[in-house]
């Protein structure tokens, strides 16, 4: 990125704080600026925050943003009124789902479709399995359809068509007459954004994209025109869920793929530190105000999943980083239940009231009131970001006092230790599962923590699941915006072909891949971005016959031939379940195909100290810890020169985070800025021998 193309900003929009990093390569530089967000009105926080990046916005040359419109959006149910044209008989797949329920042994259960049955309207037409056109589609009742569906007051609507992945001409046809008709951009073919079989995933991801593009469309597009008439002339970038980013217009086309857009970009950082700092193997955890979301990085490489779902029956098929997110974050409630058991979350403060110790109201204890009184955060000191000036702490304290420490019979310091040995307990349940139940072994990863809370409970998640180091990286509370910054463009299609690999053609196959290949590459030209360089991704869906579930095969270019694709799928699936099934056919079911243009990287090393020697302690805070107090050193954090060292018990403060070394920890940092924190020998161990 040259001098000409100015500064480089990633922006991560988050519920309590709108984070910037801002990288100056010309001058060799970086910064973080933190602002409080702007609920409903994420647009104005995020202009806020360009305010103080540079005096004009013609001074930036690229803005990356990681936003979490779309996803509140489907949890709140805040989306644009829609509506579905099916063929007859289909109009039910959106309600039915997979025949699944919110909980998987309970008796009784909620669902409402986010769109209700009356605005999912049928036509004829019928494609086959095999592509045959049974019945074209009747386009005089697509129409008279569409118009009624304006009528009741629809701004988006889905087209979605039953085996339209095998032929999708009737489903175009019918894109086209309703094209022509609706007022606004808003209509969504389905094959246009999933090409793949199983009608329920298919419509699904099809119906929460054509729900969201009124809403994330208008807000990129109000964005962009803020950032024009502020002087902003270069490209506004959008992460997806994929860990890659997109064009503007792209985003609003397909806004489905910004769901998790923020963590994504987390874990793209995270893996970039961590294989920097040497560690290619990491767990990554984000503790926000509100959730603790937890990915795993093996081998330098973030793990992607087919689908996910955003809350039950919202269901995205597409390529998504895996993370597995709880409700424990800072704000996260705890109570004593009927049972007389300490529940933390997933019930959060938020933002507003906020914690019992920010003095908006809200008398219940959570998670940040429970670190304030513990002294592990000083009151005088909050975090920056001008969200607060001071916390009081006798309000932490009534909190948790009420609500804890009565109902249970115990000292009001022991029930707020208690109220993080809960929500630890809950942060490393999560973390197993990314870990251990995807065959890993926890023991050989480090783990690195961010996000505004995350630092706080690193020696404590060490401990819970026995990680072999902790990683701190330079700005825990900015990491999804740096991540921002560091992701390359990347775009994604896929394909049915639901054929026995004994039946294969492979120059279909080669011809289907050029063709995914060049629709990729077109929509990488259109954002009007350089790049270093292309890669791909090719990748095959497969499974033995009799199978519902496929495994996911890495393929090369060179081993696009049946015996090739056989031993790729030998391996994976050895990989996957330590054994294969020797004399069972198998099937192809999708080809999946990533085209990533990789972007200027810079260099990690800029985020390192520049000062060499050691700075003075700032003093001593008293923590309680273990169920007794600790006078604890107090340093400031960004002061501390490479090959720092810090024993515990110790507090690092910087404006976006606290760090808490537990007595027994230490933690030094390496050449980029991170801290490494790794246990302590103790006394007995440096005898042995002697």
């Amino acid at each position: 990125m040259s001098a000409a193309q100015g500064l480089v900003v990633g922006v991560d929009v988050g519920g309590t704080f709108t984070d910037i990093f801002v990288l100056d390569e010309a001058g060799g530089t970086a910064r973080v600026v933190k602002v409080p967000s702007t609920r409903g009105e994420e647009a104005r926080g995020f202009m806020n925050g360009i305010a103080r990046v540079a005096e004009g916005a013609d001074a930036i040359g690229t803005i990356v943003h990681g936003t979490t419109v779309g996803t509140n959006a489907l949890l709140e149910r805040k989306v644009a009124r829609t509506g579905i044209i099916t063929t007859a008989g289909f109009r039910d797949v959106l309600e039915m789902r997979r025949r699944d329920r919110p909980q998987t042994w309970g008796l009784r259960g909620n669902y409402e479709p986010v769109v209700p049955r009356d605005l999912r309207l049928e036509v004829e037409e019928r494609v086959l399995a095999d592509g045959t056109v049974h019945t074209p589609v009747n386009l005089a009742q697509v129409e008279a359809a569409a118009r009624q569906l304006l009528e009741q007051g629809c701004d988006a609507v889905c087209l979605f068509f039953v085996n339209a992945y095998a032929n999708p001409i009737n489903e175009a046809q019918a894109a086209a007459c309703v094209r022509a008709l609706w007022p606004n951009g808003n209509v969504t073919a389905a094959t246009e954004v999933l090409p793949e079989i199983r009608e329920f995933e298919r419509c699904s991801t099809a119906v929460l994209n054509a729900s969201l593009q009124p809403v994330v469309g208008g807000y990129l597009t109000r964005l962009e025109s803020d950032l024009k008439d502020n002087g902003f002339g270069g490209e506004l970038l959008v992460v997806q869920s994929n860990g890659g980013v997109m064009s503007r217009q792209t985003a609003c086309d397909v806004p489905v793929r910004t769901a998790l857009s923020g963590p994504a970009a987390g874990v793209i950082a995270c893996a970039a530190i961590a294989r920097a700092a040497g560690f290619p193997n990491v767990v990554s955890g984000d503790m926000g105000g509100t959730s603790f979301d937890v990915s795993l990085v093996a081998d330098g490489e973030a793990s992607l999943s087919a689908q996910t779902a955003i809350d039950f029956g919202m269901v995205v098929r597409a390529p998504m980083i895996q993370i597995e997110t709880i409700g424990a974050g800072g704000g996260s409630i705890a109570s004593v239940d009927a049972g007389g058991l300490l529940q933390v979350g997933p019930e959060s403060a938020g933002s507003v009231p906020g914690p019992a110790c920010y003095g908006r109201g809200n008398t219940r204890p959570t998670v940040t009131d429970a670190n304030v009184l513990l002294g592990r955060i000083a009151a005088e000191r909050p975090l920056g970001g001008g969200l607060l000036a001071t916390m009081d702490v006798s309000l932490a304290r009534a909190a948790i006092e009420e609500h804890v420490a009565k109902p249970l019979g115990l000292e009001v310091h022991a029930a707020a230790e208690a109220i993080l040995t809960v929500a630890n307990a809950k942060m490393a349940g999560a973390i197993r599962v990314v870990s251990i139940e995807r065959g890993h072994d926890p023991r050989k990863f480090a783990y690195m923590p961010f996000g505004g809370g995350g630092a706080l409970h690193v020696c404590a998640m060490m401990n819970e699941v026995d990680a072999v180091r902790g990683i701190v990286p330079r700005y825990p509370g900015v990491t999804s915006a740096l991540g921002c910054v560091m992701a390359d463009m990347r775009h994604d299609g896929v394909q049915t072909l639901n054929v026995a690999l004994s039946a294969l053609d492979a120059e279909d196959l080669l011809a289907r891949i050029d063709g995914l290949a060049q629709a990729c590459q077109e929509r990488l030209d259109s954002a009007g971005v350089s790049f270093e360089g292309i890669r791909e991704s090719i990748e095959l869906d497969m499974l033995y016959v009799g199978q519902s579930h496929t495994v996911r095969v890495e393929i090369g270019r060179d081993e696009l031939n049946r015996a090739g694709i056989e031993t790729a799928f030998d391996r994976a699936y050895r990989a996957a379940f330590g054994r294969s099934l020797d004399g069972i056919a198998v099937r192809i079911l999708n080809l999946r195909y990533a085209r990533i243009g990789q972007r200027p990287k810079f260099d990690l090393a800029l985020l390192a100290p520049t000062r060499s020697e050691m700075p003075a302690a700032l003093g001593t805070q008293a923590v309680f810890h273990g169920g007794q107090w600790h006078d604890a050193v107090r340093y400031a954090r960004l002061d501390l020169p490479v090959g720092a060292e810090v024993a515990g018990p110790a507090i690092l403060e910087q404006p976006d985070t606290t760090i808490w070394i537990e007595p027994g920890f230490a933690g030094q940092v390496d050449s980029l800025g991170n801290l490494l924190i790794a246990r302590q020998p103790s006394p007995e161990s440096t005898n042995v021998g002697l």
